[in-house]
């Protein structure tokens, strides 16, 4: 079997995706998302332009020497332009796989090791009232675990209020345009943020929320990599009282040393990873064992085969896995999260978001929720497909990522 063609499929169904499926002279084709929000068209060139000439004739079973031909070949290894493009190159040769096989995903990585994966939504708000009525609607749909962020007092368009309705759309509630610049979309900005606000915020929102919904439900919380170390260990410390699933990425990647800081201010478990690219970028936080949590982006490390090996390396130092998983990755690739979930033994929880019509219609075989949990498409492969008709109704609408600022107008990190 040959690999005759790869097609890049960039589409806006509400949102942008970068879709990538590989043709192969047997008839077999493969999908996979190479989708990275803000920078898709950049994704997109290095697959068309770069990337895609080295595959034509090349075997598609040949997954792993695919992929480090991919990365070493480069020389200027990493970063998440290239890791997005070798994902959804990866994850379109293993549904080519799969679909040889006659198997799902994860019969191919090694079987069930559960029955489905246990994940959590979003719910945010105004003020702590609010959210707990948003909290309160998600028990009802039957979650065990919910991601709880609150308005920050004086600032605008305070990140995750919009709760799961904001991390499946493209659109950012509450915050003003910065210009129009040629006549398109622009940065939205979310303004006035000050992290004295913030860290007096948020432990009264979890105070709320524990007193009124008492142990039972698992309540997580995003910082977004907004604090310095001494900020994150202060807040780590004040929301130790209420037993947090996990606090995510309260640094940023960069800092990886300073969560020994953290670490050891409190026994809130933390979670770190959306911005990582390799398995490089996980081991510091895994040998010292700084994190309870790695939560990489399978779209953004290069897809199941790093995937696998990331969560390996973490099983050793009884890391568990809460791969990234909002709106803003295809249903292609929650699939493969969900694949890999089901099949690791150190499984943790799935970030997930429930995806509007019209990205069912232009890309279907998205995981199914049932009873707080994400079932794996049982159909071969990833279990996904492109509609390309209707990924042509929809073309790219350049968008970009929100811009954070203090309240004196300097930038700060989103």
């Amino acid at each position: 079997m040959k690999i005759t063609e790869v097609r890049v499929i960039v589409t806006c169904p509400g949102r942008n995706y970068v879709c990538v499926k590989i043709m192969t002279d047997e008839g077999l084709y493969g999908v996979g998302d190479a989708t990275l929000n803000g920078r898709e068209l950049a994704v997109a060139a290095a697959l068309q332009e770069h990337i895609a000439p080295l595959l034509i004739g090349r075997d598609p079973e040949r997954i792993e020497d695919i992929w480090q031909s991919l990365f070493r070949g480069s020389y200027w290894r990493g970063g998440p332009i290239q890791m997005t493009a070798i994902a959804g190159v990866d994850m379109a040769l293993w549904d080519i796989k799969g679909k040889q096989a006659g198997l799902p995903l994860y019969q191919l990585l090694g079987g069930k090791t559960r029955e489905g994966a246990l994940c959590y939504t979003h719910a945010g708000g105004r003020d702590a009232i609010e959210v707990e009525d948003n909290v309160r609607k998600s028990l009802e749909r039957g979650f065990e675990v919910i991601r709880a962020q609150v308005a920050v007092p004086k600032a605008i368009g305070t990140y995750g209020t919009g709760g799961a309705a904001e991390a499946a759309s493209a659109s950012w509630a509450g915050a003003t345009a910065e210009g129009v610049g040629d006549g398109g979309p622009m940065p939205y900005v979310e303004a006035n943020w000050e992290p004295r606000e913030y860290l007096k915020i948020v432990p009264k929102l979890f105070a709320h929320l524990r007193s009124t919904l008492g142990e039972d439900v698992e309540l997580l919380h995003d910082v977004h990599e907004r604090l310095n170390p001494i900020e994150a260990a202060r807040l780590a410390r004040e929301l130790e009282p209420y037993h947090l699933f996990f606090l995510e990425d309260p640094l940023r990647p960069e800092h990886k040393e300073s969560f020994r800081m953290v670490r050891n201010a409190s026994t809130t478990p933390i979670a770190m990873g959306e911005l990582f690219h390799t398995k490089y970028d996980c081991l510091p936080l895994f040998t010292e064992q700084l994190i309870d949590f790695i939560r990489c982006d399978l779209t953004h490390i290069g897809g199941v085969t790093e995937a696998t090996k990331i969560a390996a390396l973490a099983e050793p130092f009884q890391i568990k896995t809460a791969w990234h998983g909002p709106g803003d990755i295809a249903p292609m690739a929650h699939s493969a999260n969900v694949h890999v979930d089901v099949s690791i033994p150190n499984f943790g929880i799935q970030e997930m978001v429930f995806f509007p019509d019209i990205v069912q219609e232009v890309l279907p075989g998205a995981p199914v929720y049932r009873e707080g949990r994400l079932w794996p498409n049982e159909a071969p492969g990833l279990g996904c497909d492109i509609n390309e008709e209707a990924a042509a109704k929809y073309p790219y609408q350049r968008n970009y990522l929100p811009v954070c600022r203090r309240a004196d107008g300097a930038v700060h990190d989103w």
